[in-house]
């Protein structure tokens, strides 16, 4: 048997950007490609290669020769290993700069267009606490950095409540203090811990399958309103109400309380029943004049005040007045068609998802708006011919896909119906390149905006508009 061959460490690398998902990018000095993790552009790093393809090659830093000017220091004692907020090592002023090139290289390499307009990118005005919804896991297994793996008078069989860190199912990172949701979210997760334990609860060992506690779940509203998701493995209705009614205690506020019992090997809860527990089915969020009930199981943009900022950018590229036929695709609750009715004459959405559509129904209700109209189903099974006579040919179609970006049949439709404007929002820069270059065919690409969603992260929104040629 031959010798394994011994990855090679590059040394100087120069970190000149980043690339697609959020690795950073340099080059050897043979002019080979090479992608690392958690390093700053403008780092010059020894990189030990991991990975070897035809094209490029992956690595770590083994090594800092010198820092970049845009390096700061980490707010969060968990940025090291947690892994959520993976830039929070980088100026934000600079987040927004490679965010925006990113989008700008999608579209003028994959999409091959040039757009008239490269509008700057709309920052975030709260770098810190802006996310609506939280998840948290409960493990009586503690993640244990490489520092505490060498003592061996630490032992990872401590009940904890936080992140799983990437590659490690079974473990958790316990949270000290996240600065992703605001208050009291934080005091909400010690708080659920410490009376799990001192009601000497069971916390969940995903490798065993076994334990009481397992997941919770925070979602807040900018109107006020909070609710509480926990999930446990066991239908145990005397610990069950012993450890809601003791979080009622320490959180009078709360408006919704549910729980539900997953006995299943994996965290999906979304095809279990919710138990309502204490107070409304629903909390109420607000996106301008409109309001949406947001249940257990509702899916919502989950930073509230940069949602708006998104719509605001929609409704600004779609160019209504108020005699415009619009189809919104992939319409989720229909966030978007209820927030552009009120500039359209009529308003189609379509989603795959029955519960979304049942949600964006009862929120049109909820809000007197009268001119949307949704359905449920494949958005390529839905959108033919016969779907465009009956609800006219659209003016504008709005479409907001999945990171996979839009089926070709769906892009073959577009350019069947010959929609006169088309706005393209995406959180997938790459597939809104690739889906631009298809639809080339008969629209021209007009103007392009990145909007930060996430910041101290390497995900992004991307508003493109786009006109059918003369």
């Amino acid at each position: 048997m031959g010798r394994r061959r011994k990855n090679k460490i590059y040394q100087g690398i120069e970190i000149t950007g980043i690339a697609d998902k959020g690795k950073a990018v340099g080059r050897t000095e043979e002019g080979e490609v090479i992608f690392v993790k958690g390093v700053v552009p403008g780092d010059v790093v020894d990189v030990l290669r991991t990975k070897k393809r035809s094209k490029y090659m992956e690595g770590r830093v083994v090594d800092y020769q010198s820092y970049s000017e845009d390096r700061v220091e980490p707010f969060c004692e968990h940025f090291n290993y947690c892994g959520g907020c993976d830039w929070q090592n980088m100026a934000y002023e600079t987040q927004l700069k490679h965010k925006h090139t990113v989008v700008e290289n999608a579209i003028l390499r994959l999409g091959k267009a040039d757009p008239k307009e490269f509008l700057p990118i709309v920052g975030c005005e709260d770098t810190t606490f802006y996310r609506n919804k939280m998840e948290f896991s409960f493990s009586c297994k503690r993640w244990l950095s490489p520092e505490e793996l060498n003592d061996e008078t630490i032992s990872n069989r401590q009940d904890v409540l936080g992140f799983h860190p990437k590659g490690a199912f079974d473990k958790i990172i316990d949270i000290n203090n996240c600065w992703l949701q605001p208050d009291p979210s934080n005091a909400i997760r010690l708080e659920s811990k410490r009376i799990a334990i001192e009601q000497e609860l069971s916390f969940f060992d995903a490798y065993l399958n076994e334990g009481f506690m397992r997941n919770m779940i925070i979602r807040m509203s900018t109107t006020g309103e909070l609710m509480l998701i926990y999930a446990f493995y066991e239908n145990d209705q005397d610990a069950i109400k012993n450890f809601l009614d003791a979080i009622l205690k320490s959180f009078p506020e709360i408006t919704s309380l549910f729980y539900v019992i997953n006995p299943k090997k994996n965290d999906f809860l979304l095809d279990l029943d919710y138990t309502l527990y204490h107070g409304k089915d629903h909390i109420i969020e607000q996106l301008g004049d409109v309001k949406f009930k947001v249940g257990p199981k509702s899916f919502f943009q989950t930073n509230s005040k940069q949602a708006k900022v998104l719509y605001d950018k929609v409704v600004e590229f779609a160019g209504l007045d108020g005699t415009q036929n619009v189809y919104d695709l992939y319409t989720g609750v229909g966030s978007i068609a209820l927030y552009v009715s009120k500039y359209a004459k009529h308003v189609v959405g379509v989603e795959e998802v029955p519960t979304a559509i049942e949600d964006a129904k009862v929120n049109m209700a909820m809000n007197g708006i009268d001119n949307c109209t949704f359905y449920a189903g494949d958005v390529k099974a839905i959108l033919t011919d016969s779907f465009a006579e009956e609800h006219g040919s659209p003016d504008l179609v709005i479409t907001d896909p999945p990171r996979a970006g839009m089926h070709g049949d769906v892009v073959d439709m577009f350019l069947k119906l010959e929609s006169p404007r088309i706005v393209y929002v995406s959180c997938n820069p790459a597939t809104q390149g690739r889906d631009i270059q298809l639809l080339s065919e008969k629209y021209d690409l007009i103007k392009v905006q990145a909007v930060d969603m996430f910041p101290n992260t390497h995900h992004i929104e991307s508003v493109a508009l786009l006109e059918l040629r003369k």
